[in-house]
């Protein structure tokens, strides 16, 4: 279903951006002032196959799908595919750290709670969890920035750098948000690793194994904890996929340029080449995302076999 799929999302954003009011060329002149004739916007539309009908223009864009190529950005005049990319590493890195600062906090946080049920942990997780629940993320990334202003007089960096021209000052920069996003992230999959764990926890085969004399850790590591990650894998899954184009307002807060960012000004630009490569990928990521949960599924729950 992965083609399927991401074939519905070309032809459904395709169409979507077309009929939204506005013209990409009348923007573009009206942003630089002055008057401009008709000839020249007919010449405009021409240079950007805004001119040929609807299914002429599809046709010509699902020709380049096959061969890798998104087209060139109305707004910016570069390729699609370099728009993207200088872009999706930082959106892919902040997503990264962030899903590995959830499930350092949710798996062993939500597995206590489940352990110790109504006791003043499971409590105390519980409000840990519905604050993060309640908290935005990027309301969060600014008490972060204010308390190190405030208490340190430092602010992290505000310039880029890849990880692998400068791995430390790289982390100076994007922990923060990650961290701010990772909190989040952490309080969804700690609820869900919670309930699960009780669900599982109350099973016969973890009475029987708890009957026949299995160490407390065996239980959970073997019997327990794998047949409870199978939402909670799912969970993590879906956030992944959605830190990689939806921190719009979080990058903002940390002066990050990443997809969600390029998202906004696709739009506000009528770019519509820029925005149907960007919902491609957004929901690529979303498809591989599930697919590998699906992959997941097998190794963790032994009655799933894919053959």
């Amino acid at each position: 279903m992965m083609f399927p799929t991401l074939l519905g999302v070309a032809v459904l954003v395709f169409v979507l951006m077309r009929i939204l009011p506005g013209d990409i060329v009348e923007v573009r002149f009206a942003s630089e002032g002055g008057t401009v004739s008709p000839e020249v916007l007919q010449q405009e539309r021409a240079r950007l196959g805004l001119d040929q009908p609807i299914w002429r223009q599809f046709a010509d864009w699902m020709a380049g799908l096959v061969r890798l190529d998104l087209g060139r950005s109305m707004w910016t005049g570069a390729t699609v595919s370099h728009e993207i990319s200088i872009r999706a590493q930082l959106s892919l890195e902040v997503a990264i750290i962030a899903t590995i600062v959830a499930v350092t906090l949710a798996i062993p946080l939500g597995v206590i709670a489940a352990l110790r049920q109504d006791t003043w942990i499971d409590y105390l997780v519980r409000m840990i969890s519905i604050a993060g629940l309640a908290t935005p993320s990027f309301w969060f990334g600014i008490l972060i920035l204010l308390a190190f202003l405030i208490l340190f007089h430092w602010t992290p960096p505000m310039t880029y750098v890849p990880f692998w021209k400068h791995p430390w000052r790289n982390l100076e920069q994007l922990i923060w948000p990650a961290l701010a996003t990772g909190y989040r992230y952490s309080a969804v999959a700690t609820r869900m690793t919670r309930s699960s764990m009780l669900e599982v926890l109350r099973e016969d085969y973890v009475r029987t194994a708890r009957a026949k004399g299995l160490w407390q850790r065996l239980i959970l590591t073997r019997h327990a904890l794998k047949n409870a990650m199978l939402p909670v894998v799912t969970v993590i899954g879906l956030e992944f996929a959605f830190l990689i184009g939806g921190l719009v307002v979080t990058e903002q807060v940390f002066n990050l340029n990443g997809l969600g960012k390029l998202f906004v000004d696709a739009v506000t630009h009528y770019d519509y080449t820029l925005v149907q490569g960007l919902v491609l990928v957004v929901a690529a990521a979303f498809v591989l995302s599930n697919f590998f949960v699906d992959i997941v599924y097998g190794w963790l729950d032994p009655r799933i076999r894919y053959r």
